[in-house]
C-alpha cells in the first residue's frame, strides 16, 4: 500500500513530485487561493464598474431632465365675456383677448402698448387653447369669472427654474430686465406656481416647450409594437418549431441557420433600408405609418424570436418527447401539447427582449419616416404617427433650451418602458417556469 502522506496529489512541476504537506504544496495552495481571491475581485469589480457607470448616466439624465418634469404655471381670473365668447359657438370665441386682458390687469401699472404685448408673451401661446377647451366642455362658464392655470412661455419656466440667467447684458439674455421685474412682481402676487408636468405625458408635440409632451410618440410607439408582435411572434415560433423538431438535417437547412444567426447581428440601419424599398417604395404602404413602422420592426426582431425559442425548445428534456410518442401521441401532439408549453417561459422571455429592443430602435424609423412632427395622438395603424426614439431625436436636434430639458426626460421615459419590459420578462419566465 502507498502511503498517503506521500501521494503525489498535484502531478509533476517541472520533473519534481509534490508531496502531500509539504513546503511545496502548501505554497501552490496558496497561488491557488490567491488566484480565486483576485477572480472574485475582477468579477465585483466589472460588476461594481457596471453599475457605476449606469447610476453616472441616470444621473447625468435626471440633472439634464428633471426641470421637465415640472411647469411654471400663471394662474388667472378669467371672465369669459358674452361679448367675446357665444353661447351658440362656444369654439370659435376671442379667447386669447381674454387670456390677455386677465394678465394686464394683474399688473396695471403696465399702459404702454408695447409693453403690454411684451407682457402678453409671459403666458404660453396654447393659453387660449386650455381656455377654451375647458369652455367648450362646460359652456355654462360663459359669463362668469372663473380661474385657471395655464403654461408660462418657455423664456420664463426657464427663468423660474433658474436655467437661464437673471444677470449680465441685457443684450445678451432672453428676458429684458423689465420682463424678469413683470414676472417677479406676480412672484410676489403668488399668481406664479409650479406644478408636476403632466402636459409631458399627456400632450402631443408641439413647437413650443412648454407644451410638448409625448403623447403621440407614446401612441405611435404602441401600434408599431403592436403591429411587430403581431408579425414576429406566429412567424417567429412556427420557424422555430419547424427548424427544431421537423426540419431534416442537411446543408440548405443549416444555410438557413446561419443566415438567421447572422441577421441578428445586421445594424438596423440596413433593416431601415429594407422597409423603406419593399414596403414603402414596392408595395406602397403609406410612409410614416405604425403599419411600415410595425412590419420594419418585426424584420428585426424576428431572427432574436427564432434563436431565443430554438434555445428554450433545445432546453426541453428529450425524455419528455419520448414519454409522449411511447403513449401514442403524434409528432405535432408532442410539440404543441408537451414541448411548446414547457419551453414557453424562454419564448416569451426572448418574444419580450426583443419588443424591448424594438421600442429602442431609432434607425429603421427615420428612414420610413416617422420622424414627422405630429401635434394629436395616433387613431390606428394607418394614419401618420412618430415614436419614442424619433420623438427623442427630434427635440434633440431643435435649439430651443426648453427641449433640451424634455429630451433627457424623453430618454428617462423611454429607459422606464424598456426596464418594464424587461422586468416582465423576468417576472413571467419565474412564473412558468418548470424544473425537472
Amino acid at each position: 500500500m502507498t502511503d498517503p502522506a506521500t501521494t503525489d496529489l498535484a502531478g509533476k512541476d517541472r520533473g519534481r513530485t509534490t508531496v502531500w504537506g509539504s513546503p511545496e504544496q502548501a505554497r501552490r495552495f496558496r497561488a491557488r487561493r490567491r488566484a480565486d481571491q483576485r477572480l472574485r475581485l475582477f468579477g465585483l469589480g466589472a460588476v461594481a464598474l457596471s453599475l457605476a457607470l449606469i447610476l453616472i448616466l441616470i444621473g447625468s439624465l435626471g440633472y439634464s431632465g428633471h426641470t421637465a418634469f415640472t411647469q411654471t404655471h400663471l394662474v388667472l381670473d378669467v371672465t369669459i365675456d358674452p361679448a367675446k365668447v357665444r353661447a351658440d359657438e362656444p369654439d370659435t370665441g376671442n379667447y386669447r383677448a381674454l387670456i390677455r386682458g386677465a394678465l394686464w390687469s394683474l399688473l396695471p401699472k403696465v399702459r404702454n402698448s408695447a409693453d403690454r404685448n411684451d407682457l402678453a408673451k409671459l403666458a404660453s401661446q396654447g393659453a387660449p387653447y386650455i381656455l377654451r377647451d375647458r369652455v367648450v366642455a362646460d359652456p355654462s362658464l360663459i359669463g362668469q369669472t372663473i380661474k385657471i392655470a395655464v403654461p408660462v412661455s418657455d423664456p420664463y419656466d426657464q427663468l423660474h427654474k433658474g436655467v437661464i440667467p437673471r444677470t449680465g447684458p441685457e443684450e445678451e439674455r432672453r428676458l429684458k430686465d423689465k420682463q424678469i421685474a413683470w414676472f417677479d412682481d406676480l412672484v410676489v402676487q403668488g399668481q406664479i406656481e409650479s406644478r408636476l408636468n403632466w402636459g409631458l405625458l399627456f400632450n402631443s408635440d408641439s413647437r413650443f416647450p412648454e407644451l410638448a409632451g409625448l403623447a403621440g410618440a407614446i401612441s405611435g410607439s404602441f401600434y408599431a409594437l403592436l403591429v411587430c408582435f403581431a408579425l414576429s411572434f406566429p412567424i417567429g415560433i412556427a420557424s422555430a418549431v419547424y427548424l427544431e423538431e421537423f426540419a431534416p438535417r442537411n446543408r440548405w437547412t443549416s444555410l438557413i441557420e446561419v443566415n438567421i444567426n447572422n441577421l441578428a447581428a445586421v445594424p438596423s440601419v440596413v433593416f431601415g433600408l429594407l422597409g423603406l424599398a419593399v414596403f414603402i417604395q414596392f408595395f406602397g404602404i403609406p410612409r410614416s405609418t405604425p403599419l411600415v413602422g410595425g412590419m420594419t420592426l418585426a424584420l428585426m426582431t424576428l431572427p432574436t424570436i427564432i434563436i431565443a425559442t430554438r434555445l428554450a425548445l433545445a432546453a426541453v428534456p428529450p425524455s419528455i418527447r419520448e414519454a409522449a410518442l411511447g403513449l401514442g401521441a403524434s409528432g405535432h401532439q408532442v410539440v404543441l401539447h408537451h414541448v411548446l408549453p414547457l419551453a414557453m417561459p424562454g419564448i416569451m422571455t426572448g418574444t419580450i427582449i426583443g419588443m424591448a429592443r424594438a421600442l429602442g430602435e431609432t434607425a429603421p424609423l427615420l428612414l420610413i419616416g416617422m420622424n414627422a412632427f405630429i401635434i394629436s395622438t395616433s387613431g390606428g395603424i394607418l394614419e401618420p404617427a412618430t415614436a419614442l426614439p424619433t420623438q427623442i431625436f427630434i427635440w434633440a436636434d431643435s435649439p430651443e433650451r426648453g427641449f433640451a430639458a424634455r429630451t433627457a426626460a424623453g430618454i428617462l421615459v423611454l429607459i422606464a418602458f424598456l426596464v418594464a419590459m424587461n422586468l416582465s420578462a423576468v417576472v413571467l419566465r419565474r412564473k412558468f417556469e418548470r424544473r425537472w
